[in-house]
C-alpha cells in the first residue's frame, strides 16, 4: 500500500503497519486532480501546472488536517494509485474496502456543502451521497469526519448517524459498527446501492465487492456483466436467498418479461422495509399444507454452465408458478415469492 507523507508530501511505502488518514471525496475531472505522475516531481515545491489544478487545494488541506492530527501518512485515491498500471488498479479496487476499514480516520470532503451563515447548508443534498463508492467509504471506517467546502469540520459519522440513516437508508447500527455487517441480508445491502451513480458502469459492481467480502478480476469494458459476475461470486459463499428478492418493473430500462434469477442492477432491490433471511427450520414450519415433503429441502444451490440449479417449494398459479424463497420482508409473516414460467419442452424456468 502506497501512502503519502503528510509533511514531506512524498509517496512512500512504509514498512510495517502505520496509522494513516484516508480521504473520501467526489472526483473532479481527471486532469484537475493531483495524480500519481504529478507527485514524481520534487516536493514540497510543486510546478505551477500542478499547483494550478482545482484539486491541489483539496490535496494540501487533507494533508494538513492529517498532519495536525499527528498522522504521518494519508491515502488519497487520486494520487496514491498508478492508474496507468491495470494490475495496480485491480489490486487497489479489490483492497480498497480493507484500506478504508483499517484507516485511523476518514476525512469526507463535501465540495458543495456550507455557506458563511450555515456551515452545514446543503448537507442532505451533497453529491457525495449519490456516489456508488460512498457506501464502502462510509461504512468501513470507524471514524469518519465530514468537512464542508471551506474545510470546516461539521460533524462525524456518530453525530450525524440519524440523518445519515435518512439519506442512505443504512441502519444506524450498521453505520456505527454496533453489529457485524454480515447480519444484513444480501438484498438489504443491495438496496443501499439503488440509484447510486458511478462514472463507469462496471464500478456499480466493483464498488460493492468489499461490502460482500468478494474479490474478483477488474475488467473494464464488460459493462453490465460485472454486476452478474458479482452476484455469482456472492452465491459461491452464501446460501442467502434474498439475492433473488428483487422486483424489476417493466418500466425499468433493463426489463424483459422472461429472464433468469439474477438482477440486472442494484436499482431493482427496493428500499422498503429490509428483506431478511428466514432460518431453514423456521422456513419449513411456515410452509402451508403438508410439511413432510419439505423436510429434505436442500438449503444451497449450484451454478452450472446451463444456469442456476436450485430446489424451491412451488405452487402452480394461472399460467405460471410461484416459487417460495427462504426470506421475507421485515415485519411480515409470509415468505417472499417470485413468479416463474416454464420453458416449453424443458424442465427449466424463467423469471
Amino acid at each position: 500500500m502506497r501512502l503519502l507523507h503528510t509533511k514531506k508530501l512524498k509517496l512512500e511505502t512504509p514498512t510495517g503497519v502505520r496509522p494513516y488518514a484516508i480521504l473520501s471525496h467526489r472526483w473532479l475531472a481527471d486532469h484537475e486532480e493531483i495524480s500519481f505522475q504529478d507527485l514524481q516531481h520534487t516536493q514540497p515545491i510543486f510546478p505551477s501546472n500542478v499547483q494550478s489544478k482545482q484539486g491541489f487545494t483539496k490535496f494540501k488541506r487533507a494533508c494538513e488536517h492529517a498532519f495536525r492530527a499527528r498522522l504521518d501518512y494519508i491515502w488519497i485515491d487520486t494520487c496514491c494509485i498508478d492508474k496507468t498500471s491495470s494490475a495496480e488498479l485491480s489490486e487497489a479496487i479489490n483492497s480498497m474496502y480493507a484500506w478504508y476499514r483499517d484507516s485511523a480516520v476518514c476525512y469526507v470532503y463535501l465540495h458543495d456543502v456550507g455557506s458563511y451563515e450555515d456551515p452545514q447548508f446543503g448537507f442532505e443534498n451533497a453529491e457525495w451521497f449519490q456516489r456508488g463508492w460512498t457506501l464502502q467509504e462510509l461504512i468501513a471506517p470507524d471514524n469518519v469526519y465530514f468537512f464542508n467546502k471551506y474545510w470546516t469540520r461539521i460533524g462525524s459519522k456518530a453525530t450525524f448517524a440519524s440523518i445519515l440513516n435518512e439519506i442512505t437508508h443504512i441502519r444506524q447500527d450498521i453505520l456505527l459498527g454496533n453489529h457485524r455487517q454480515c447480519e444484513s441480508s444480501i438484498a438489504e445491502k443491495m438496496s443501499w446501492a439503488a440509484g447510486r451513480k458511478t462514472q463507469r458502469i462496471e464500478d456499480r459492481a466493483y464498488s460493492l465487492m468489499g461490502l460482500f467480502g468478494i474479490h474478483m478480476p477488474i475488467i473494464y469494458g464488460e459493462g453490465d456483466k460485472a454486476f452478474k459476475r458479482l452476484q455469482l461470486e456472492i452465491m459461491k459463499s452464501s446460501d442467502d436467498q434474498t439475492i433473488f428478492a428483487w422486483h424489476d418493473s417493466l418500466a425499468h430500462p433493463h426489463s424483459v418479461r422472461n429472464r433468469g434469477l439474477l438482477a440486472s442492477a442494484p436499482d431493482v432491490f427496493m428500499r422498503a422495509s429490509p428483506v431478511v433471511a428466514i432460518d431453514h427450520s423456521d422456513f419449513i414450519n411456515i410452509l402451508p399444507g403438508s410439511r413432510s415433503p419439505f423436510r429434505g429441502l436442500p438449503r444451497g444451490y449450484s451454478i452450472l454452465n446451463d444456469g442456476i440449479h436450485i430446489t424451491l417449494p412451488m405452487k402452480q398459479v394461472a399460467d405460471g408458478w410461484l416459487a417460495v424463497l427462504r426470506c421475507k420482508r421485515q415485519g411480515q409473516k409470509l415468505p417472499y415469492g417470485i413468479y416463474l414460467k416454464e420453458r416449453s419442452g424443458s424442465d427449466d424456468f424463467l423469471r
